[in-house]
């Protein structure tokens, strides 16, 4: 009998100051990476998925990002450059000058 399956890693990358494309606010972001790994005999063994996320502390909206855009991300986090004029929620990335249909 073989035994194989899956296995979920979350790994926390970062903590963002970002403006929430969902609420509108402008609060930390956590940027995390979810790995799913294949397992046999509930060992890992390689890596069939990643995805990054940001999510919004301030109202929970997670907004799904590719990995260019998280990479980036990780950057301006570990360089100190501001964050501030950048959306990254329900807006899909759009900057603080656009209009996002989600605020009032």
């Amino acid at each position: 009998m073989i035994i194989f399956g899956t296995k979920g890693y979350l790994y926390q990358l970062a903590i963002l100051t970002l403006v929430c494309g969902h609420c509108g606010n402008p609060s930390a972001h956590t940027l995390r990476k979810r790995v799913t790994k294949f397992t046999l005999f509930f060992i890992p063994l390689f890596p069939f998925s990643t995805k990054f996320a940001t999510q919004c502390t301030f109202c929970g909206a997670e907004q799904q990002i590719t990995g260019a855009q998280a990479e980036q991300l990780q950057l301006q986090a570990a360089g100190g450059q501001p964050q501030g004029g950048q959306q990254y929620g329900q807006g899909h990335g759009q900057t603080a000058g656009q209009q996002n249909p989600y605020q009032h």
